[in-house]
C-alpha cells in the first residue's frame, strides 16, 4: 500500500513537471506561490548577508582609519611647509630689503645672521655668524635694513659680539638730520628707546626729527639712521632737556644684518666703545 501510494505521488510528480515544461498553465500559481516562500528565502540567505555585510564594514572601517590617519599625517605635513613658507617669505623680504639697504651704503658690506641673543637681562648683545676669518674686526659697524644696529666688541674665528645701541652702556654722538644739532644718544637698556643727553633747553629738537650718526669720535661713520625722536620735555629751572628717541634699527626682530668695511675704518679696542666699566 506504501509502495502504491508513493508510486502515485511520483507518477503525479512527473506529470506536473512534464506539463509546467510544455505549458503555462502553472505559471500563475507559481508567481503566487512566490510571496509564500519569499520569507523563507530571506531567511535562509540571511546568515550569509550578515557575514558579507559584517566583513565589508571591518574592511571599510579598516580602509577609513587608514585613509584618515595618512591624510592626517599629510595635513600636518602641508601645514608645516606652509607654516616654513610663511617664514621663509618673511626671510626673503627682509633680505630684499637688506640688500636695498646695502645699495645705499657706498662701503664694501658683508651680509650676516644673528646666531644668538645675551639672556643677560642688563645687557643688549647679540652673537653673528661670521668672524676674523671673515676680516671682521672689534669696532665695526653694525646695521639692519633700517639703521644702525651697533658695533662688534668681540672677534672670534667664526662669530662675534655685538654691542647694540640700545646697551645701558653705550653712547653714540649723533647730530639731528634737519638742522645738524648734535648730542649723545645714550643706550637705556629697552631695545625701543634711546636717551639724548646734554641737550640744551634751547635745542632745536622737534618730536620726529631723524638722528644720524654724526661721525665724531671715529667709532660710527658719518650719515647712518640711529633714531627718531619721539619726545622733548624742557623742564624749568634745568639746564638740559629730557629727550627720548627710538632705535631705527628694530633690534629685537633683525635676523639678517649687514657688516660695514668702511675705507680707512680705525680697528677699536673694545674697551672705547663702553660708556663705563661694569
Amino acid at each position: 500500500m506504501q509502495i502504491q501510494r508513493v508510486a502515485v505521488i511520483a507518477i503525479i510528480a512527473l506529470t506536473t513537471m512534464w506539463v509546467d515544461k510544455s505549458y503555462d498553465w502553472f505559471q500563475p500559481v507559481r508567481y503566487a506561490l512566490g510571496y509564500l516562500i519569499a520569507p523563507s528565502q530571506s531567511v535562509a540567505v540571511l546568515p550569509m548577508s550578515m557575514s558579507e555585510w559584517m566583513g565589508e564594514s571591518t574592511l571599510s572601517r579598516r580602509e577609513l582609519l587608514t585613509e584618515t590617519h595618512r591624510l592626517e599625517a599629510r595635513n600636518f605635513a602641508l601645514e608645516r611647509k606652509a607654516q616654513r613658507m610663511a617664514s621663509l617669505e618673511a626671510e626673503n623680504m627682509a633680505l630684499r630689503n637688506l640688500l636695498s639697504a646695502s645699495e645705499k651704503v657706498d662701503e664694501r658690506v658683508l651680509v650676516t645672521s644673528v646666531l644668538a641673543v645675551d639672556p643677560d637681562p642688563y645687557t643688549q648683545q647679540i652673537i653673528i655668524d661670521k668672524g676674523g676669518s671673515n676680516d671682521v674686526f672689534v669696532g665695526q659697524p653694525v646695521l639692519d635694513s633700517n639703521g644702525l644696529l651697533g658695533q662688534v666688541i668681540e672677534v672670534l674665528p667664526f662669530s662675534s659680539r655685538v654691542l647694540m645701541i640700545a646697551d645701558s652702556n653705550h653712547a653714540i654722538p649723533v647730530q639731528v638730520n634737519r638742522n645738524g644739532v648734535r648730542a649723545i644718544a645714550a643706550g637705556t637698556g629697552d631695545l625701543h628707546e634711546l636717551n639724548l643727553i646734554y641737550v640744551p633747553n634751547t635745542a632745536d629738537i622737534q618730536v620726529g626729527d631723524l638722528l644720524v650718526s654724526s661721525g665724531l669720535g671715529g667709532r660710527y661713520p658719518k650719515g647712518y639712521p640711529v633714531a627718531t625722536v619721539t619726545k622733548v620735555d624742557n623742564i624749568p629751572g634745568k639746564s638740559f632737556a629730557s629727550v627720548k628717541a627710538e632705535p631705527s634699527a628694530q633690534m629685537d626682530r633683525s635676523r639678517h644684518l649687514l657688516l660695514v668695511f668702511e675705507e680707512g675704518a680705525g680697528r677699536v679696542p673694545p674697551e672705547a666703545l663702553w660708556k663705563g666699566k661694569r
